[in-house]
């Protein structure tokens, strides 16, 4: 039925999901829907009949998320399928931070052959000691699906813990432990942090948000964990707050040419969603997602385009239209259709960012002319027939 293609290898228990009928193929240019982890999309020449691209994550900065955009290329990310892992990581990397784990066992591998190492490592070990979390005060900026994890994790292990995020949902608001102290900006937790850990997206707001302002206004020997994006920090500015003590430990998951070389740096390989759990939990969620866009024309979880849901199509015919500007697309397309003499069984629509999205179940399944009375509506600029 539909030709789906897998950019990355996606878990077994994901594409078992997929309705019988569907074909994986390996050919990108036959794809009408693509399955995507990590691989960059952005040089690549998009097919013509693509539908759908399903990111089995939820970062999509490797994704032409605006190119798809203007062809109806619906784009889906996976938020909060793996939070738990990068919530167990950003854990693990604040006892890390905290006591030098890391280099006290380098020292025991370093010293392996020394007869006396029990008593060695008792004249040794005060070189890698450190200091408790418990009473410390945690800043988690952006509390999303893993932000609100960690936040709550840390209150339970005794931190004093503080939260920055404009944009809190109200989901997010509810699983929130309310003993977590709402921060107005991030200078309110730059000021008075002892651990600060980053959960935002990278977007142009965002981008080198971490830099030598934001570390002037912080504690001296504060520690900064990013488990989120790697450019969400400005790797000259860190080098230079390392070299003065003003932060005493960077921890990231996202290691590069020069964070990789730099002192007081703990950088682990991109571990944060790399769990058995994690991926299985992506990989039945991004397919999923796929089957009820291309099934139903449904759209849940989407990065560029506004969310639209009429159920399981029970009717003879779906239409699914996109629109661009301000226009009122979805009054349009009722007129449209009542026009031509279709009955609208149901109808619902969505804008968001400029782009319209519009579904209407209808009593008969519309002709060619039918769609391209639908295309030539004001602002409508792709028209889908299920």
């Amino acid at each position: 039925m539909y030709k789906v293609n897998c950019l990355n290898p996606i878990a077994k228990c994901g594409l078992e999901r997929l309705p019988e009928g569907y074909q994986i193929v390996e050919d990108f240019g036959e794809a009408q829907a693509v399955l995507v982890r990590s691989a960059s999309m952005h040089e690549l020449e998009l097919p013509g009949g693509l539908l759908a691209v399903a990111r089995a994550g939820a970062g999509v900065n490797n994704i032409p998320l605006d190119k798809c955009a203007d062809r109806g290329i619906v784009v889906f990310n996976t938020p909060g399928a793996n939070a738990n892992g990068v919530k167990e990581l950003t854990l693990a990397g604040l006892f890390l931070a905290a006591r030098d784990i890391v280099g006290g066992a380098e020292w025991v591998k370093a010293n392996k052959a020394d007869e006396n190492i029990g008593k060695t490592v008792e004249k040794a070990k005060k070189a890698f000691a450190g200091g408790e979390i418990a009473g410390k005060k945690l800043g988690v900026i952006g509390l999303g699906a893993i932000g609100v994890k960690v936040a709550n994790a840390a209150v339970s292990l005794g931190m004093e813990v503080y939260g920055y995020d404009p944009y809190l949902s109200a989901n997010a608001a509810w699983n929130l432990r309310s003993v977590v102290k709402h921060a107005q900006t991030p200078e309110e937790i730059y000021e008075i942090c002892d651990y600060i850990t980053v959960h935002v997206p990278l977007l142009d707001a965002t981008r080198g948000m971490l830099n030598k302002e934001a570390f002037g206004q912080m504690k001296d020997g504060v520690v900064i964990l990013n488990f989120a994006r790697d450019l969400l920090v400005n790797d000259d500015d860190m080098e230079q707050a390392l070299k003065s003590g003003k932060v005493r430990k960077y921890v990231t998951d996202f290691p590069n040419a020069k964070t990789a070389n730099m002192e007081g740096v703990l950088a682990i390989p991109h571990l944060g969603a790399s769990t058995e759990e994690s991926e299985d939990n992506c990989a039945v969620m991004a397919c999923d997602e796929l089957t009820d866009y291309l099934e139903n024309g449904n759209i849940r979880n989407s990065v560029n385009y506004p969310a639209c849901d009429l159920g399981v199509k029970k009717s003879v015919c779906r239409v699914a239209v996109f629109g661009k500007g301000g226009e009122n697309v979805l009054g349009q397309v009722s007129a449209a259709l009542s026009e031509l003499g279709v009955s609208i069984q149901a109808i619902a629509g969505n804008s968001k960012g400029g782009l319209s999205y519009t579904l209407a179940d209808v009593d008969k399944t519309l002709c060619d002319g039918c769609v391209e009375k639908l295309r030539q509506v004001d602002g409508v600029f792709q028209v889908r027939v299920m």
